[in-house]
This record gives C-alpha cells, sequence and structure tokens, in this order.
C-alpha cells in the first residue's frame, strides 16, 4: 500500500513538471510565432496600408517585433525576480538580435532553399519585403524551395509560355524583382496549402500556376515606392 501511494505521488510530480514543461514551451512557441508575425505582416501594413517606404516599414516592423520580446521579457524577468524590472542590456540584446535576423534574412538565401544554385546570385534583386517574407518562412519549412527569381523576354520564349510585359519576375523601375516561384510538386497538398496560407496571411499575393513546371507564385503587387 505504500508502495503504491509512493508511486501515484512519482507520477503526479511526473505530471505536473511535464504540463510546466509543456506550457513553457508552448509558450515560447507562441511568443516567437507573434514575433515573426509582427516583423513581416508589420512592415507589410506600413508599406501597404500606411505607405510607408521599404526601408522605413521594415523598420518599424523590427520595432515592432523588439517591443513584443521586451514585453514577454519584462514579464519572465518580474516572474522570476519578483522586481519587475529589467536589466538594461537586455534592450540592447535584443535589439542586436532582431535587427541580426533581419539582416540575415535580407541578405542572404541558404543553399536547402534554392533550386539552382545561380538564384542566390540574384536573391538581393528580389524585393526587401519578399526577403523577409521568405526568410521567416523557411525558418518553419526547411524544404521549401526557390525555383525562380527573375526572368526575361528569351526564358519565356525558351519555355514556350507567352510574354507578359506587366510581370513582376522583370526588375523594374525600382531595380527590384517582385515575384518569386516555390515548388510544389512532391510536396503534400496541406504542405502546399500552408505555404499558400501563410504568404496570403502576411499580406503577399499567391497564385498556383501549372504552366512550364507546377509551382506557387508568390508576388507583392506594384503601387509603392
Amino acid at each position: 500500500m505504500v508502495k503504491r501511494e509512493g508511486l501515484r505521488s512519482v507520477l503526479r510530480r511526473i505530471r505536473r513538471y511535464g504540463l510546466r514543461l509543456g506550457g513553457a514551451v508552448v509558450l515560447w512557441v507562441a511568443v516567437l510565432g507573434l514575433s515573426f508575425f509582427v516583423l513581416v505582416r508589420g512592415s507589410m501594413y506600413a508599406y501597404q496600408s500606411m505607405g510607408w517606404g521599404t526601408w522605413s516599414s521594415i523598420g518599424l516592423g523590427i520595432f515592432g517585433t523588439i517591443l513584443v520580446l521586451s514585453a514577454y521579457l519584462a514579464w519572465l524577468w518580474w516572474r522570476i525576480n519578483r522586481e519587475g524590472r529589467v536589466r538594461q542590456f537586455l534592450p540592447r540584446a535584443l535589439i542586436a538580435a532582431v535587427a541580426g535576423y533581419s539582416m540575415f534574412g535580407l541578405l542572404y538565401l541558404s543553399p536547402g532553399n534554392s533550386g539552382e544554385p545561380e538564384l542566390r546570385d540574384y536573391y538581393t534583386s528580389l524585393h526587401p519585403l519578399m526577403r523577409l517574407g521568405a526568410s521567416s518562412y523557411f525558418l518553419f519549412d526547411r524544404n521549401g524551395l526557390v525555383t525562380a527569381l527573375d526572368r526575361t523576354v528569351e526564358d519565356y520564349l525558351g519555355l514556350g509560355l507567352p510574354m507578359n510585359e506587366t510581370s513582376l519576375h522583370f526588375t523594374l523601375e525600382d531595380r527590384y524583382i517582385r515575384a518569386m516561384d516555390l515548388r510544389t510538386t512532391g510536396r503534400s497538398a496541406r504542405r502546399n496549402s500552408f505555404t499558400a496560407t501563410y504568404f496570403r496571411l502576411m499580406g503577399f499575393q499567391n497564385l498556383h500556376h501549372i504552366s512550364a513546371a507546377d509551382h506557387l507564385h508568390v508576388s507583392l503587387p506594384m503601387g509603392r515606392p
């Protein structure tokens, strides 16, 4: 009887600690998810709805992300120390971390996310807001693959496709490409649906194209500087 009571006590402790650990993991995932949402969607909102320029919009997204993380870490620090304050180095560390991640996403396309090595050479020609959205997406889908960025008239003719003079795959007046193609073949319908939903939620347009190859066409509409 004593052994049985002892076993029940151990099981209750394991369950209690498991719930605490699970709750902490869920909270961290929620906070990180919200942070990426604020970074990308906040930037897109400033760009599309407020009429801000590209870099000022991204700056607002970074600022909002820092506020979200600061609020969470301030609460966490208060829970641990019951002092209701954050150490002075914390805001600086957050600024460095968020700005560093944003710069990384704006400048680098992983070889694992590039269908062709040449695409990485053209990555910085993609509009900065699209790079920011794509880099955040690839953190959640490590198998996501960019199959095309820029196109030329010769590319369309070589693929046997009608030439579209308004294609956002062309380098436009602002010197940026505003469209990219993502692989959909060899992936489940659920995963492709998640990809389309993510970019739509973040404010981008996307279309499922079946032409020279099955792909998801993601674009940033014209209309802002």
